[in-house]
This record gives structure tokens, C-alpha cells and sequence, in this order.
């Protein structure tokens, strides 16, 4: 019996509700709670040995790489941003259980050079670094530009590209051949919102980084690729990511009619972390459900 399904009805498919949490927010008090493959992902030993690094890797896409990362044998350092520490102990756990090392870092990226400490807390911990998927983020909407605090840009710019600068840079030193690098930007690196133009342009720079990284670990045998979700339901939806209203009707104008789940993701994750993308570098796979994201 075949076991194909029609992506379109494989999850949520409306609208979500409107829902607001103070401070970070968390992913085990969403209305749906977001899959992240608790219950689905099976591994089979691809990345058996290594030791990653995932930022934001407390909740949502992060949360999502950190658990397939963890059945396909690896062990796991975790960044989150301090106030999320329900939904990182919840990850620890499920990384524990499948017999690997779990490791929860605490920092907020606004802060400079937070994104080298992670990385040299990972190696003392583990005593390598194998894999660094950069996926931390700030996406804050505004209607009009003149909305837009600087405060904000710099943040942004802090949070998303600087302190990935910060993590490489520290990572370079102990990443040996075979190592990968993973990045994480968005569909607006190549189709730009007007609602987000801090968060669009840290995108474009993220995608640039990637592909001069990969040419630049080349030569050392590390590959470099990153990945550019559309929309996935997320805490980042909720932290300011959307203008009012916009979680009504969020991911319904893609072709497949409803929003991604970070579940859905965790796969090409591992693809660009294991062997099985050995003659892929530079590349910047996109993950949209077929979206096309209006500059209107």
C-alpha cells in the first residue's frame, strides 16, 4: 500500500489565532504547539561521533535540528536566550534520552562576543566541534520605516549577522576537514518584505556570508550551506514577527495554503551536516512551501 500524503493536509492548514506571551516567548505556550519531530523523527546514525552547535536551538527550527541531530548520534550545545530555559530544559531532555551529551548555553546575542563564547563552551564541554548551524534571530515587523528604531537596526544587525561573525570566527580554529557549517537566513534574502527591513537585509548579508565562507573553509575540507525557510510557525512569529493581525491568515499565501512546521525542515538540516551532501557547498537551499513573500 503506498504511504504518499498530500503535503497540503499533512498539518495546520487555517489561520492562527491571536496570542501574546511577555519577554521571550516560548514555544510550549503556543496555540498550536509547533512539531518539532518529538514524536516523529527517526534517525539511523548519520552523524554518529560529531558534536554540534545550534543557536537558538531552544524552540522551533533550532529545537527541531537539535532533536534529529540528536537521533542521528550526535551530542548537542544549545544555545537560547536567557528566559527561555522551559523550553531548552525540554530539548536537554529529549537530547539525553537518546543517550547523547546535551549542553545549554544561556546568552543573549545583543551582548558582543557572546557569539565566540558559545563556541569555546561547546569544545570545552565536548572536546570538538563538528557542526555550527547558525540559526538564531530577531524579527521584529513595522508597517513604516519611520516606525523603525536604530536601536532596533543595531540589534538586528547584532543578533542575526554580527554575532554569527563572532561564533565562525572562533569555530575556525577547531573545525577540522569534514566539518559543515550551516546557516539559516530566509525567503527574504531573495524576496524582501517591506514590513521587515532590518531582519530582509540581515537575511541578503547572510547569504552572502555563506557563499564567501564556503569558499573560503573550501580549501580546508569544511563545507559551508545554509537554509532559507519561508513561513514556519515558530516563537519568532510571536516575538514582533508579524504586524497585527498577520497570524490570521500566516503561510495561506503559499502554494501549498498553509505554513511550514519545523519538523518539516529538520530533515535538509541533516542532509548538509552529514556525508550524504559531500559534493554540496555554497548553496542556500530554500524551504518555502512554494511561497512567493509580497513586497506590497
Amino acid at each position: 500500500m503506498s504511504n504518499l500524503k498530500n503535503p497540503k493536509e499533512l498539518y495546520h492548514k487555517d489561520g492562527f489565532p491571536k496570542q501574546d506571551q511577555e519577554g521571550p516567548a516560548l514555544q510550549n505556550k503556543m496555540n498550536p504547539v509547533p512539531d518539532c519531530g518529538e514524536n516523529t523523527y527517526k534517525g539511523s546514525g548519520k552523524l554518529t561521533g560529531r558534536n554540534a552547535l545550534i543557536t537558538g536551538g531552544d524552540s522551533g527550527i533550532g529545537r527541531a535540528v537539535a532533536i534529529a541531530f540528536a537521533r542521528e548520534g550526535a551530542n548537542v550545545a544549545i544555545h537560547f536566550l536567557p528566559g527561555e530555559e522551559s523550553d531548552a530544559e525540554e530539548v536537554k531532555e529529549l537530547i539525553e534520552k537518546e543517550g547523547r551529551k546535551a549542553l545549554l548555553l544561556p546568552y543573549d546575542f545583543k551582548e558582543e562576543g557572546n557569539g565566540a563564547k558559545i563556541v569555546s563552551e561547546t569544545v570545552k564541554a565536548f572536546g570538538a566541534l563538528d557542526i555550527l548551524v547558525l540559526n538564531a534571530a530577531q524579527q521584529i515587523a513595522h508597517e513604516k520605516l519611520e516606525d523603525l528604531p536604530m536601536q532596533q537596526v543595531r540589534d538586528t544587525f547584532q543578533v542575526n549577522i554580527i554575532s554569527m561573525y563572532e561564533s565562525v570566527k572562533e569555530a575556525e580554529k577547531y573545525l577540522a576537514p569534514g566539518s559543515t557549517i550551516v546557516t539559516t537566513s530566509s525567503v527574504n534574502s531573495f524576496n524582501p518584505s517591506v514590513s521587515f527591513f532590518d531582519y530582509a537585509v540581515t537575511n541578503g548579508a547572510i547569504s552572502t556570508f555563506t557563499a564567501l565562507l564556503s569558499g573560503y573553509f573550501a580549501p580546508k575540507g569544511i563545507r559551508v550551506n545554509g537554509v532559507a525557510p519561508g513561513p514556519v510557525w515558530t516563537p519568532l512569529q510571536l516575538d514582533g514577527g508579524q504586524l497585527e493581525g498577520g497570524l490570521e491568515s500566516f503561510g495561506q499565501d503559499t502554494q501549498l495554503e498553509r505554513s511550514g512546521q519545523p519538523a518539516e525542515l529538520a530533515p535538509t538540516y541533516v542532509l548538509l551536516a552529514s556525508n550524504d551532501s559531500s559534493y554540496i557547498s555554497g548553496e542556500i537551499i530554500k524551504i518555502t512551501g512554494g511561497s512567493t513573500i509580497s513586497t506590497e
